[in-house]
């Protein structure tokens, strides 16, 4: 992103080129650092606002290659800061882009220090489709919005970004843009200009230490190995999800991949409640606190066989029980695929979401979230670290959404796996369809914060080792 002076600006790329030289590997694991920007790209933001009201933001763009070199869009991202107001979730939306809005994605960050005017950005991206930009070129429109989750209204008069005045596309220095990880455009808030971090680590990871690893290596829900190691499959009645539906241990299954042991959780329906059979597999003991989770996950867009569309949720995260409404020592953290959308979203969405707590009747909810609309059909590497002030999810090596200490766990919790169906309208046919969620491992190192790259090296160690199960987390 940007620096207040060209000194700046070289140090930052300075920065920038040390992190992918000092990143030292870990065994046999090959390493990859983040891009650095080329010689020659560079960009210019151009902003305007569309909405001054109450309801929600709306932060209008023009990304332009202001450099000499062709500048894929992939490699850019823009940020927008402003100042959350108390409790506050936000929903990010994009209305219409010359490049697509499927081509674009946004997701919520937390500055750390926060400033007067910012504590929070909206981070824009864009995927592969976008293209790339030759020299002179731009964008086009880039009209995006977002709004508090449930639609309280806003104060966008603090927001270090906004520019009440900003009616037409003018250079705006208050949003920032970095290319290949390295700042080109913009001043941050003082205090916070984001650089470059490697995700890789540069110190092996932490050895010993109470931990939980499963393989997933049964023969089937009946092995009575899963309950020794912890693990319920669920079978009783109740939420979330279709009312009526079962919860099917039976469609909790197992296999070889390769070389690697596989679950499988399989949802099916026929379009009623009584057909539909969601699945879930959660450790009975509440002991997990802070520290690092990770998991293989294979999500899927499309049904086994059958119509497509039905509002599926697949999810890997931890919970522990609201044990009153709005209690303040409820806590839950959250991996959610939607591929067919659901919530108000049209299509597919990724969502992380920290919970502090929520009421059921009339619904009300304290979380704050990060989501990206786009497909992730097929297998991902997701962690989550919690430490004593932070709570930071990953996706396949990237940093997807950094959460607060307002959301940080009060009590111990569970881990758990599920998919289940939202409702029955996002596909009414009542031709029987199936979906499936897959896991590979499910790692948790209890009060240790890992890097993704950590995670893979312990895995693998676990894996060279032999050794399919460890539970030496203690009960609380």
């Amino acid at each position: 992103m940007s620096t207040r002076t060209r000194t700046r600006q070289t140090r930052l790329r300075i920065r920038a080129a040390l992190a992918v030289a000092g990143v030292t590997g870990l065994g046999a694991t090959a390493l990859t650092a983040l891009p650095a920007a080329a010689a020659g790209e560079a960009v210019t933001v151009q902003y305007r606002q569309s909405a001054t009201g109450s309801d929600q933001v709306e932060p209008w763009f023009k990304v332009v290659n202001s450099g000499t070199a062709s500048v894929p869009l992939s490699q850019v991202k823009l940020r927008y800061y402003f100042k959350a107001d108390a409790g506050a979730s936000y929903t990010y939306a994009c209305s219409w882009a010359v490049k697509g809005c499927a081509n674009l994605t946004g997701t919520f960050g937390t500055l750390a220090p926060p400033t007067a005017t910012a504590d929070r950005y909206l981070e824009v991206g864009f995927t592969a489709g976008a293209g790339s930009l030759a020299p002179g070129a731009d964008t086009g429109d880039m009209q995006l919005r977002f709004h508090r989750s449930n639609w309280q209204p806003l104060n966008q008069s603090d927001d270090y970004s906004f520019g009440p005045t900003q009616t037409t596309y003018a250079n705006w220095s208050k949003v920032t843009a970095t290319v290949g990880g390295v700042q080109v455009w913009g001043t941050a808030p003082e205090g916070n200009e984001p650089t470059p971090t490697p995700t890789d680590p540069t110190t092996p990871p932490p050895t010993g230490g109470p931990a939980l690893f499963d393989d997933f290596d049964y023969t089937g829900h009946t092995d009575p190995a899963i309950a020794a190691h912890g693990w319920s499959v669920r079978s009783n009645s109740g939420g979330p999800g279709v009312p009526g539906a079962a919860w099917a241990p039976e469609n909790v299954t197992f296999a070889k991949e390769g070389t690697d042991s596989i679950m499988n959780l399989r949802t099916s329906t026929a379009g009623t409640a009584e057909s539909t059979r969601q699945t879930e597999i959660l450790t009975r003991s509440m002991k997990f606190k802070n520290g690092t989770y990770a998991a293989r996950v294979r999500f899927s867009d499309a049904p086994l066989s059958g119509p497509d569309g039905d509002r599926l949720v697949q999810t890997f995260f931890t919970i522990n029980d609201l044990k009153a409404p709005m209690a303040d020592d409820y806590a839950e953290y959250d991996f959610e695929y939607l591929p067919n959308g659901g919530w108000g979203e049209p299509a597919n969405i990724l969502y992380t979401t920290s919970w502090e707590t929520y009421r059921p009747d009339p619904w009300e909810a304290v979380n704050q979230h990060s989501e990206v609309r786009a497909s992730y059909a097929g297998w991902h590497d997701l962690v989550l670290t919690i430490d004593d002030s932070t709570i930071v999810y990953y996706v396949d090596g990237q940093e997807f959404g950094r959460h607060d200490a307002r959301y940080l766990p009060e009590r111990p919790m569970s881990i758990n796996f599920n998919q289940w169906l939202i409702d029955l309208q996002g596909q009414t046919s009542t031709t029987p369809r199936s979906y499936d969620q897959k896991v590979d491992y499910v790692l948790h190192v209890k009060d240790q914060v890992l890097t993704p790259a950590q995670v893979a090296a312990k895995v693998a160690a676990y894996r060279t080792a032999g050794t399919a199960f460890e539970d030496s987390v203690p009960a609380v």
